[in-house]
C-alpha cells in the first residue's frame, strides 16, 4: 500500500525510478564482471537478494520496514555453498538485492514531504476535486429528501476550514442525551460522484453533515472534518 491507502502518482514515479538505478547499478556490476551470469539470472538474483527481516518504523500515517538482516542473500549464499566460482558471480547482485530496500526505504522518505507539499491534508479540494457529477444519497431515515447544491460546494471548496472531531461529544449529544425515538443522524448523507485531485490515490468516503454545512472525509486511515460558511445542500440552514 501507499501513502494513502493506493499509489499516487508519485509514489508510482518514485517507485520507477528506484529501479531504474537498480538497474544502473547491476548493469555497473556486470560491465566489471569478468565471468558473466545469464543476463536473465540477474533480475532473479535481485529479488531474491530483496528478501529480508525488517522491523516496521510508524511515520505520519504509514509504516515504513526497515531491513535488518539480509536472507535473501543468506538463502543464495547456501543454495550455491560449496560453488565458489558461481556464488562470486552472483553475490555482488545478491547483496544489490539487499541493497535495493534502502533504495526504496529512501524514496519513500523522500516521497513523504513531497505528497505533503503537492496534496496538503487540510485542503478540501484535495479529496474532493471535481463535482459536476455530484450528489447526495439519504443513509439513514432521518435524512429528508434534499439535493447537493454543486455550485455552493464549487465556491467553498477552498475557502471551508478543518475542525477537530468531537467523536465522544457527537456520541453523547446523537446517543445518550436524547431519546431513543428522537435520534437523528449526525451525518445522514453521502456525497457520491466526486473525485480527488488527480494523481493523489485517495480513495474517500464523504459524508454530509445534517445542516449541510459540515463534510466528515473517512479515509482507510483517518477521517478529517470541514465546515463551511454557507449550506450545501438544497434546503439547508
Amino acid at each position: 500500500m501507499g501513502i494513502n491507502g493506493n499509489y499516487s502518482i508519485i509514489e508510482i514515479v518514485t517507485v520507477i525510478l528506484g529501479w531504474l538505478v537498480i538497474a544502473f547499478f547491476a548493469y555497473r556490476i556486470y560491465q566489471k564482471q569478468i565471468v558473466k551470469p545469464k543476463v536473465w539470472k540477474i533480475p532473479l538474483l535481485i529479488l531474491v537478494g530483496l528478501i529480508s527481516f525488517s522491523i516496521d518504523l510508524g511515520m505520519v500515517d504509514i509504516i515504513l520496514k526497515l531491513p535488518i538482516l539480509p536472507l535473501g542473500v543468506w538463502i543464495l549464499y547456501f543454495v550455491f555453498k560449496g560453488k565458489d566460482e558461481r556464488w562470486r558471480t552472483y553475490r555482488s547482485f545478491a547483496w544489490l538485492g539487499f541493497g535495493a530496500n534502502f533504495i526504496f526505504f529512501a524514496s519513500i522518505l523522500i516521497t513523504i514531504p513531497i505528497h505533503q507539499v503537492i496534496y496538503p491534508k487540510d485542503k478540501l479540494s484535495v479529496y474532493i476535486s471535481n463535482v459536476e457529477n455530484a450528489s447526495i444519497i439519504n443513509t439513514h431515515p432521518s435524512a429528508k429528501d434534499r439535493s447537493l447544491n454543486i455550485a455552493s460546494l464549487q465556491n467553498q471548496l477552498d475557502t471551508m476550514r478543518q475542525e477537530a472531531i468531537y467523536s465522544q461529544q457527537w456520541y453523547r449529544e446523537t446517543y445518550i442525551d436524547i431519546e431513543s425515538n428522537k435520534r437523528n443522524e449526525r451525518f445522514p448523507y453521502q456525497v457520491i460522484g466526486t473525485s480527488s485531485k488527480w494523481g493523489s490515490g485517495l480513495q474517500t468516503l464523504i459524508y454530509m453533515e445534517d445542516d449541510g454545512k459540515g463534510i466528515l472525509l473517512s479515509t482507510p486511515k483517518k477521517q478529517f472534518y470541514f465546515r463551511s460558511r454557507d449550506s450545501l445542500i438544497e434546503g439547508g440552514e
